[in-house]
């Protein structure tokens, strides 16, 4: 286990998995996960959420060592996605006297994972309810669909510290060294991007909290800085641009619309563009491609016609952006045809299904392979898509 230090009485006691493929089975992770627990040592223990059944032996191991011969007396239950949640039977069983934590939302889905006996276990709480464990004292905060209905954070107000359930999560083992900004936005936007009206209600209740530090259930404890995650969250929650540039994101069958969309790229940065980013639809995570699609402003879309409509990639992109609240950016269209080309008429009709998306008025039809009088339509489009 890395160690994660906290406070003297608050330990880290989570693991790292870096043998899983895909996170919720759609997430490429290279560099792994973990799930964070917590457990608080008071006149009371607390362990705050448990891990995924995938690293249960590790954290059962980990609890143990903390406690060192101590019984838990509750367990707070912050989300009931199995990745925290998977082991809560299993605790209930190893402390028959611990209680369970959780609000109206929490019990009912946990009779629908386990099959235990909750008669004298739960403490039901609502916004604002306190639980003393002594000298340290938890304050619960609701956060509904952030991003599941029973989800709640704690504040434990003697060491200022929020307990943000997934909230400001990221993917990447621990001992991962890397950017956090990268990897938390491709968790946010693909995990939580579509409650961005939740996530700034939780956020103005923190507002009102004196937060020293942050411990999320997936990602680094956060204890500097704290102003610069909670802008980077006020900036996605609330689906403004991160970043002035252009995805261009094409969905190309034989290479051509390949041509034109690396064509496209180069005359927006001969065209001032300050950063022009390129994805591959049918090759690239389009996780990441959903994450460069909110962290810039503008947003390109190459597309070879395919059955009428449009290639399945772009079709997969788009509804994948529509799912999660894409919204306030500018976008320009270029499409491919041999005998009938279709893809702008369907890219057009799902983007204007979203909020606040400025369509270019120009589009640039290939057919088949892109020719000079192409490249000629493809320089108007990229004055037109930069203009203020």
């Amino acid at each position: 286990m890395k160690d994660v230090t906290i406070t003297d009485n608050i330990l880290y006691i989570g693991a790292d998995d870096k043998d899983l493929d895909l996170f919720e089975s759609q997430y490429i992770i290279p560099n792994g996960v973990s799930y964070n627990s917590y457990v608080i040592l008071d006149e009371k223990v607390a362990v705050m959420d448990t891990v995924d059944a995938r690293k249960k032996d590790e954290w059962l191991a980990n609890l143990e060592q903390a406690l060192a011969g101590r019984s838990v007396d509750y367990l707070v239950i912050s989300h009931m996605e199995p990745d925290h949640a998977a082991n809560i039977q299993v605790l209930a069983e190893k402390y028959p006297e611990m209680k369970l934590v959780g609000n109206a939302k929490t019990f009912p889905m946990l009779s629908q994972f386990f099959t235990m006996d909750l008669s004298g276990r739960t403490v039901m709480v609502k916004e604002g309810d306190s639980l003393s464990l002594g000298t340290h004292e938890l304050t619960f905060v609701m956060a509904p669909m952030v991003h599941w209905p029973e989800v709640m954070v704690s504040y434990e107000k003697s060491e200022k510290i929020l307990f943000s359930a997934d909230g400001f999560g990221k993917f990447g083992a621990l001992d991962t060294e890397e950017d956090w900004a990268c990897e938390a936005r491709r968790y946010y936007f693909n995990i939580v991007g579509k409650y961005g009206a939740q996530v700034q209600a939780l956020l103005k209740k923190a507002a009102n909290l004196d937060i020293a530090m942050i411990c999320p259930l997936h990602g680094p404890v956060l204890k500097e800085n704290l102003a610069y995650y909670l802008g980077k969250y006020q900036i996605w929650s609330s689906y403004e641009p991160e970043d002035d540039g252009v995805l261009v994101a094409y969905a190309s069958i034989h290479g051509n619309t390949k041509k034109a969309a690396i064509k496209m790229k180069e005359i927006l940065e001969e065209k001032g563009a300050k950063k022009v980013a390129i994805t591959d639809l049918s090759r690239d995570d389009m996780a990441e491609a959903i994450e460069d699609a909110f962290r810039y402003d503008k947003l390109v879309l190459a597309a070879a016609t395919y059955d009428g409509g449009m290639f399945p990639c772009m079709e997969d992109f788009l509804h994948h952006l529509k799912s999660k609240n894409f919204q306030k950016r500018r976008a320009a269209l270029i499409e491919n045809g041999t005998w009938a080309p279709m893809a702008a008429k369907n890219m057009k009709g799902i983007l204007e299904q979203m909020k606040e998306i400025t369509l270019c008025e120009k589009t640039v039809s290939i057919k088949s392979v892109m020719k000079e009088g192409n490249i000629a339509e493809m320089e108007a489009l990229a004055e037109e898509l930069l203009a203020r």
